[in-house]
């Protein structure tokens, strides 16, 4: 029996927000909004996403014993998340900053923080969590070390998905566990290199991918839905029609959904259909965590 039905490795941030009438080019100036602060960070918004979905969710990370810290845990316990693997102190907390246009669309910059003091010794230490996890995911906003060292900690039987944010290229190790292997557009290009070039069809990138070694593959088309591949084929899913007011923290969202889902046992093209749903609803609302719909939310979609 495991006591969680995800557990997260990755990043938090404190994310602070200015809306922007268009993001400026280099050496320009442009005015924006009052900045707003809310919690982030790829692995502490998969956390909160996925507790507020009711999943039993435990997150591994580190924060700074400062007061973007306090946001982030105060965030992550009103969700319902597991705080036991959250280590405080050795850095200040991370910090992302971020533009968003009228669309929706936005452009980030991270300051690590604490989050790059998040070491290979953590995730052994956490063993007991590993064990404790149905499904693991986790980002690349921490030490890629660390990543590698959350693959190799893993449980028997569990499934490790990863959302390889922000893109590198990846070590066969890590990309032999992904099942799935969670990426955008522009992450797949990074991961497929010279090999993108050959086509504009996302379902050839979706292939081109699984032919690297994970055992499956999830493309995000953002508002077109989903690609999924695995050995049996590539699946498009579909997406539901909204309107978008803030895109920030929605392929957390997505991935959350996704991982969670996965580990009750859907079938990966069924866990990738209500996880775009979950996407979807977290993009009619501002801001990261706070976006986040719960089960009932997605359900009147």
């Amino acid at each position: 029996m495991y006591d969680y039905d995800l557990l997260v490795v990755g990043s938090a941030n404190a994310d602070l927000v200015i809306g922007v009438e268009r993001r400026p080019g280099a050496g320009e100036t442009v005015l924006g909004s009052d900045l707003a602060v809310h919690p982030g960070g790829k692995g502490a918004n998969q956390a909160v996403a996925a507790a507020r979905l009711g999943a039993r969710t435990a997150l591994l990370a580190r924060v700074g014993d400062d007061e973007h810290g306090r946001l982030l845990l105060d965030s992550l316990r009103e969700a319902g998340a597991d705080t036991v693997g959250v280590l405080v102190g050795g850095a200040p907390t991370g910090v992302a900053l971020i533009t968003v246009d009228p669309s929706g669309d936005n452009s980030i910059v991270v300051s690590p923080g604490a989050n790059g003091r998040l070491t290979p010794a953590d995730v052994r230490a956490a063993a007991s969590l590993f064990h404790a996890s149905r499904v693991v995911s986790t980002q690349l906003e921490i030490p890629l070390e660390t990543v590698v060292e959350v693959v190799r900690s893993l449980a028997p039987d569990s499934r490790f998905v990863l959302n390889p944010s922000p893109p590198r290229p990846l070590p066969s190790e890590v990309l032999a566990a992904c099942d799935p292997l969670i990426v955008n557009e522009h992450e797949a290009k990074v991961i497929l290199g010279d090999s993108a070039g050959v086509s504009d069809e996302p379902e050839d990138w979706a292939r081109l991918l699984l032919a690297k070694g994970p055992r499956s593959v999830v493309v995000t088309l953002g508002g077109e839905g989903a690609l999924v591949a695995s050995s049996a084929g590539v699946t498009r899913v579909p997406s539901v029609k909204v309107e978008a007011v803030d895109t920030t923290g929605a392929g957390d969202a997505f991935t959350a959904a996704l991982a969670w889902r996965l580990g009750t046992g859907d079938p990966l093209d069924e866990a990738a259909a209500y996880a775009a749903r979950v996407g979807a609803a977290t993009v009619t609302k501002e801001g990261a965590q706070v976006s986040f719909p719960t089960a009932a939310e997605v359900a009147e979609l």
